[in-house]
Protein backbone atom coordinates (compact mmCIF):
# COMPACT_ATOMS: atom_id res chain seq x y z
CA UNK A 1 0.00 0.00 0.00
CA UNK A 2 2.90 2.63 0.44
CA UNK A 3 4.31 1.54 -2.50
CA UNK A 4 1.39 2.65 -4.56
CA UNK A 5 1.43 5.85 -2.77
CA UNK A 6 4.93 6.30 -3.39
CA UNK A 7 4.16 5.92 -6.70
CA UNK A 8 1.17 8.09 -6.88
CA UNK A 9 3.71 11.03 -5.86
CA UNK A 10 6.74 10.52 -8.35
CA UNK A 11 4.07 10.34 -11.13
CA UNK A 12 2.66 14.24 -10.01
CA UNK A 13 6.29 15.04 -9.15
CA UNK A 14 6.28 14.11 -12.80
CA UNK A 15 3.39 15.54 -13.73
CA UNK A 16 4.04 18.85 -12.35
CA UNK A 17 7.71 19.11 -13.78
CA UNK A 18 6.42 19.03 -17.42
CA UNK A 19 3.53 21.64 -16.20
CA UNK A 20 6.53 23.69 -15.24
CA UNK A 21 8.86 22.92 -18.17
CA UNK A 22 5.87 23.45 -20.25
CA UNK A 23 4.79 26.78 -18.56
CA UNK A 24 8.64 27.86 -18.90
CA UNK A 25 9.27 27.02 -22.43
CA UNK A 26 6.06 27.45 -23.97
CA UNK A 27 7.11 30.89 -25.97
CA UNK A 28 9.89 28.93 -26.88
CA UNK A 29 7.95 26.45 -28.34
CA UNK A 30 5.80 28.21 -30.43
CA UNK A 31 8.99 30.12 -31.59
CA UNK A 32 10.22 26.46 -32.80
CA UNK A 33 7.25 25.08 -34.14
CA UNK A 34 6.33 28.81 -35.96
CA UNK A 35 10.00 28.13 -37.44
CA UNK A 36 9.25 25.03 -38.63
CA UNK A 37 5.72 26.16 -40.17
CA UNK A 38 7.49 28.86 -41.97
CA UNK A 39 10.40 26.89 -43.62
CA UNK A 40 7.94 23.67 -44.29
CA UNK A 41 4.64 23.10 -46.05
CA UNK A 42 2.09 22.48 -43.22
CA UNK A 43 -1.57 22.84 -45.16
CA UNK A 44 -4.23 24.55 -43.44
CA UNK A 45 -5.02 21.63 -40.63
CA UNK A 46 -1.74 22.76 -38.83
CA UNK A 47 -0.99 25.63 -36.59
CA UNK A 48 1.69 26.64 -34.48
CA UNK A 49 -0.57 25.75 -31.19
CA UNK A 50 -1.58 22.66 -31.95
CA UNK A 51 1.81 21.45 -33.15
CA UNK A 52 3.13 23.10 -29.57
CA UNK A 53 0.56 20.76 -27.65
CA UNK A 54 0.96 18.10 -29.81
CA UNK A 55 4.71 17.64 -29.04
CA UNK A 56 3.83 18.29 -25.42
CA UNK A 57 1.73 15.28 -25.25
CA UNK A 58 4.06 13.28 -27.03
CA UNK A 59 6.65 13.93 -24.65
CA UNK A 60 4.49 13.56 -21.52
CA UNK A 61 3.29 10.09 -22.84
CA UNK A 62 6.99 9.22 -22.91
CA UNK A 63 7.41 6.85 -20.23
CA UNK A 64 11.01 7.91 -18.32
CA UNK A 65 12.00 10.18 -20.09
CA UNK A 66 13.75 12.85 -17.82
CA UNK A 67 15.53 16.17 -19.29
CA UNK A 68 18.91 17.66 -17.70
CA UNK A 69 18.16 21.10 -18.39
CA UNK A 70 16.25 23.61 -20.55
CA UNK A 71 17.99 23.16 -23.82
CA UNK A 72 17.62 19.13 -23.77
CA UNK A 73 14.18 19.51 -23.23
CA UNK A 74 13.78 22.18 -26.47
CA UNK A 75 15.97 19.97 -28.46
CA UNK A 76 13.65 16.95 -27.41
CA UNK A 77 10.30 19.27 -28.39
CA UNK A 78 11.95 20.09 -31.46
CA UNK A 79 12.13 16.41 -32.72
CA UNK A 80 8.78 15.50 -31.51
CA UNK A 81 7.61 18.12 -33.68
CA UNK A 82 9.86 17.22 -36.66
CA UNK A 83 7.81 13.77 -36.09
CA UNK A 84 4.52 15.11 -36.03
CA UNK A 85 4.99 17.72 -39.40
CA UNK A 86 6.25 14.21 -41.07
CA UNK A 87 3.81 12.51 -40.01
CA UNK A 88 1.51 15.25 -41.37
CA UNK A 89 3.28 15.10 -44.42
CA UNK A 90 3.04 11.35 -44.78
CA UNK A 91 -0.93 11.39 -44.45
CA UNK A 92 -1.45 14.67 -47.06
CA UNK A 93 0.23 12.78 -49.51
CA UNK A 94 -0.94 9.40 -49.07
CA UNK A 95 -3.01 8.58 -52.08
CA UNK A 96 -6.21 7.87 -50.65
CA UNK A 97 -6.50 11.61 -48.75
CA UNK A 98 -6.40 13.32 -51.85
CA UNK A 99 -2.83 13.52 -51.38
CA UNK A 100 -1.25 16.34 -54.11
CA UNK A 101 -4.44 17.82 -53.96
CA UNK A 102 -5.18 21.93 -53.47
CA UNK A 103 -6.28 22.73 -49.94
CA UNK A 104 -7.83 25.83 -49.39
CA UNK A 105 -7.27 27.65 -46.24
CA UNK A 106 -10.52 29.19 -43.99
CA UNK A 107 -9.34 29.88 -40.52
CA UNK A 108 -6.56 33.33 -41.35
CA UNK A 109 -5.07 32.24 -37.82
CA UNK A 110 -3.78 28.78 -39.66
CA UNK A 111 -0.26 29.02 -41.21
CA UNK A 112 -0.91 28.07 -45.47
CA UNK A 113 1.23 25.86 -47.19
CA UNK A 114 4.38 27.25 -48.32
CA UNK A 115 6.17 24.37 -50.28
CA UNK A 116 4.81 20.95 -51.38
CA UNK A 117 4.80 18.43 -48.51
CA UNK A 118 7.08 16.24 -50.22
CA UNK A 119 9.69 18.34 -48.67
CA UNK A 120 9.31 17.75 -45.76
CA UNK A 121 9.39 14.07 -46.77
CA UNK A 122 12.62 14.89 -48.90
CA UNK A 123 14.07 16.00 -45.58
CA UNK A 124 12.90 13.71 -43.42
CA UNK A 125 14.85 10.74 -45.85
CA UNK A 126 18.16 12.71 -45.83
CA UNK A 127 18.21 13.13 -41.99
CA UNK A 128 17.47 9.51 -41.96
CA UNK A 129 20.07 8.70 -44.53
CA UNK A 130 22.26 11.46 -42.24
CA UNK A 131 21.59 9.22 -38.98
CA UNK A 132 22.27 6.21 -40.72
CA UNK A 133 25.76 7.31 -41.46
CA UNK A 134 26.48 9.42 -38.93
CA UNK A 135 24.20 9.59 -35.95
CA UNK A 136 25.76 12.12 -34.01
CA UNK A 137 25.18 14.68 -36.63
CA UNK A 138 21.36 14.17 -36.63
CA UNK A 139 20.79 15.41 -33.34
CA UNK A 140 22.61 18.87 -34.66
CA UNK A 141 20.87 19.71 -37.69
CA UNK A 142 17.43 19.02 -35.23
CA UNK A 143 18.48 21.78 -32.79
CA UNK A 144 20.52 24.26 -35.37
CA UNK A 145 17.67 23.24 -37.99
CA UNK A 146 14.98 22.59 -37.05
CA UNK A 147 15.13 23.97 -33.00
CA UNK A 148 16.94 26.92 -34.23
CA UNK A 149 19.41 26.54 -31.65
CA UNK A 150 22.31 28.33 -31.73
CA UNK A 151 25.59 26.84 -31.82
CA UNK A 152 26.46 27.74 -28.00
CA UNK A 153 22.57 26.36 -27.17
CA UNK A 154 23.10 22.91 -29.22
CA UNK A 155 26.38 22.27 -27.59
CA UNK A 156 24.92 23.09 -24.05
CA UNK A 157 21.91 20.64 -25.10
CA UNK A 158 23.94 17.68 -26.74
CA UNK A 159 26.20 17.90 -23.80
CA UNK A 160 29.66 18.94 -26.42
CA UNK A 161 31.96 21.44 -27.27
CA UNK A 162 31.31 24.62 -29.41
CA UNK A 163 33.95 23.41 -31.39
CA UNK A 164 32.41 19.91 -31.62
CA UNK A 165 29.45 21.24 -32.70
CA UNK A 166 30.39 23.68 -35.03
CA UNK A 167 32.21 20.85 -36.96
CA UNK A 168 29.52 18.41 -36.84
CA UNK A 169 27.32 21.38 -37.95
CA UNK A 170 29.65 22.15 -41.08
CA UNK A 171 29.94 18.02 -41.90
CA UNK A 172 25.63 17.70 -41.91
CA UNK A 173 25.51 20.46 -43.83
CA UNK A 174 27.78 19.27 -46.30
CA UNK A 175 26.23 15.99 -46.32
CA UNK A 176 23.40 16.54 -46.77
CA UNK A 177 24.00 19.19 -49.76
CA UNK A 178 25.51 16.00 -51.57
CA UNK A 179 22.52 14.26 -50.42
CA UNK A 180 20.39 15.94 -52.24
CA UNK A 181 22.71 16.83 -55.36
CA UNK A 182 22.55 13.11 -55.77
CA UNK A 183 19.26 12.70 -55.75
CA UNK A 184 18.40 15.22 -58.29
CA UNK A 185 21.20 13.85 -60.59
CA UNK A 186 18.85 10.56 -60.41
CA UNK A 187 16.26 12.06 -61.12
Amino acid sequence: MGSNRRESEAENRKLNLSEELIAETYDALRRIASRQLSRQATGPSLNTTMIVHEAWLKLSASEGSSYTDRNHYLATASRAMRQILVDHARRKTAGKRGGGAAHVQLDENLVADTAPSDAILTIDEALAALSDRVPELEAVVECRFFAGLTVEETAQALDRSTRTVERQWTRARIYLAEHFVADDGAV
